[in-house]
């Protein structure tokens, strides 16, 4: 049986650890972004949305480097981070956690939005009726209505940020224990001609891909099957 040498080991716990980071603050951040994008009628909503959307698009290396030169000591990210005292971000985990986020957020605000969209406005309104408040309505209406949408996020996020590669090459480079990821070190085994280490991390990044394709039919047919 196949045992992971500790370097593979550590980029498998930083990947998971790192997933779960950022799987975690995307539903932070993207469920009241999505609430406000469902429900808004600002003219500066396509803007957003766009904002939102443009990972899905644009090629990670452009991202990534405009990141990198946010976070860096001459940015305007690093300008702040180096005012505040906690250095550059660049080449950190939680520059990896920044970008992973930004990159990921389409994959999480989306299914959420679509979800407050379904829900339509008359759950809301007769909950108004009974004198619940804007929080009320949103904490006992909408984020329960919501549930499914929000569980499906949450999967796509953690997978996607699983399977991250360019975008966290660029920010984090290849630094083991500290910014070295999973999909980094597929990377090395293949330029190292290791090709029975790459296979069978590659492989554990495919079945896990599987499961969550699987989980999200399974999810979608439950669904359905719900009166």
């Amino acid at each position: 049986m196949f045992q992971l040498n500790p370097d593979d080991g550590a980029a498998v716990w930083l990947t998971v650890k790192l997933a779960v980071t950022v799987t975690a603050l995307l539903l932070l951040i993207g469920t009241p972004l999505a609430w406000w994008l469902a429900g808004t009628r600002s003219r500066l909503k396509p803007v957003i949305a766009a904002v939102v959307a443009l990972p899905l698009v644009l090629p990670p290396s452009v991202l990534g480097f405009y990141l990198l030169v946010a976070m860096g000591p001459h940015g305007p990210v690093g300008h702040f981070t180096q005012a505040l005292g906690w250095g550059v971000l660049a080449f950190t985990f939680p520059g990896l956690v920044m970008a992973s986020v930004l990159y990921s957020m389409p994959f999480v605000v989306q299914p959420i939005q679509h979800a407050f969209e379904a829900i339509g406005a008359r759950p809301l309104e007769a909950a108004a009726t009974l004198r619940a408040g804007p929080l009320d309505r949103f904490f006992t209406v909408a984020l329960p209505l919501a549930r499914p949408g929000i569980v499906t996020a949450a999967i796509l996020g953690f997978a996607h940020t699983l399977g991250e590669f360019g975008v966290v090459l660029m920010i984090g480079g290849n630094i083991p224990d500290r910014t070295r990821v999973l999909s980094v070190q597929i990377y090395d085994h293949v330029e190292a001609l290791e090709f029975a280490q790459a296979h069978t991390l590659a492989a554990g990044l495919l079945v896990v891909s599987f499961v969550v394709l699987l989980s999200l039919h399974g999810l979608k047919a439950w669904r359905g099957g719900t009166p």
